[in-house]
């Protein structure tokens, strides 16, 4: 009993004294104080780090518009890690001597080493795809069965935003493979079907019309398309292929744009586009077709 009443006065005692409220909001101000240093610096360097990347500096050196931005994440991505590390560095210093706690985690970390193999690989990948600039931000990409924008690339991870709106959030060191559609012009083959009954000459001469018509900028056009010829003499139909170069990664809207507007052509020339047709024999009466 008496050693309950004698931790009950020390504990009144340390509650009541003057002195440790005074102490306890000291550190809570040097805590707040920390955090909101840094959080001031890394606002501050983000807004650097943006302000030296929208400088317009006309040298061979200045990096691609596609580059710049993978850069900027990174680089800020970076300067996030570093600042608040050394913020929690600094608040642990107020509570203890982290001298012998940054000793033991050299040791633990050279132990952990030999078992962190694959972020060790993550972050030599990351830095290869950086440094080789494999693809960057903004890029539309299609890695294993991965097909999308990416949103960001880390160190460690790449992060790729799909049709539907998904992100995948993929290891640097499980990419062995990229597909990159924005690097360069994209190619658009279009296959256009035309009817056995219609004449092969005036269907060519009209696809040429029709080409010709359509102006530079044209759903992403760079250069006229390109009336290849018969592609192949189907069942039912004839095969005309036609090629257009557009910007990266306007192939297939420059393909919906270029069939709906043939077709609309098309029908203004009297010339049907292919579908199923069906002979029906009615005994010995006669004969009946039915298009279906």
């Amino acid at each position: 009993m008496e050693e309950f009443d004698e931790k009950a006065k020390k504990f009144e005692k340390f509650i009541f004294n003057q002195e440790t409220w005074v102490d306890l909001g000291v550190l809570a101000l040097k805590i707040a104080a920390i955090v909101v240093v840094a959080m001031i610096v890394v606002a501050i360097g983000k807004m650097i780090i943006r302000r030296m990347f929208t400088l317009k500096v006309k040298t061979r050196l200045r990096p691609s518009e596609r580059r710049e931005k993978t850069l900027l994440k990174l680089l800020e991505n970076t300067l996030a890690y570093v600042v608040y590390f050394s913020a929690i560095l600094a608040i642990l210093a107020e509570f203890m001597n982290i001298s012998g706690l940054l000793a033991s985690a050299g040791v633990l970390g050279l132990a952990v080493g030999f078992g962190a193999q694959s972020l060790v690989k993550d972050i030599i990948s990351g830095f290869f795809i950086i440094f080789e600039d494999q693809f960057s931000v903004g890029d539309y990409v299609e890695i294993g069965t991965t097909m999308g924008t990416v949103e960001e690339i880390g160190l460690r991870t790449t992060k790729i935003s799909a049709y539907g709106g998904e992100i995948h959030i993929l290891p640097n060191g499980s990419i062995t493979q990229v597909i990159n559609y924005s690097i360069n012009n994209s190619l658009a083959i279009i296959d256009v079907r035309i009817g056995y009954e219609v004449d092969i000459n005036r269907a060519e001469s009209l696809l040429e019309e029709f080409l010709t018509t359509l102006p530079i900028g044209y759903g992403g056009l760079i250069a006229k398309p390109t009336l290849i010829g018969v592609q192949d003499l189907a069942v039912s139909e004839i095969v005309f292929r036609v090629t257009a170069e557009t910007e990266p990664v306007m192939q297939w809207a420059f393909a919906r744009k270029f069939r709906k507007d043939l077709k609309v052509f098309l029908d203004k020339h009297g010339i049907e586009i292919p579908y199923p047709k069906i002979m029906t024999y009615q005994g010995k009466e006669g004969i009946s077709e039915d298009e279906q």
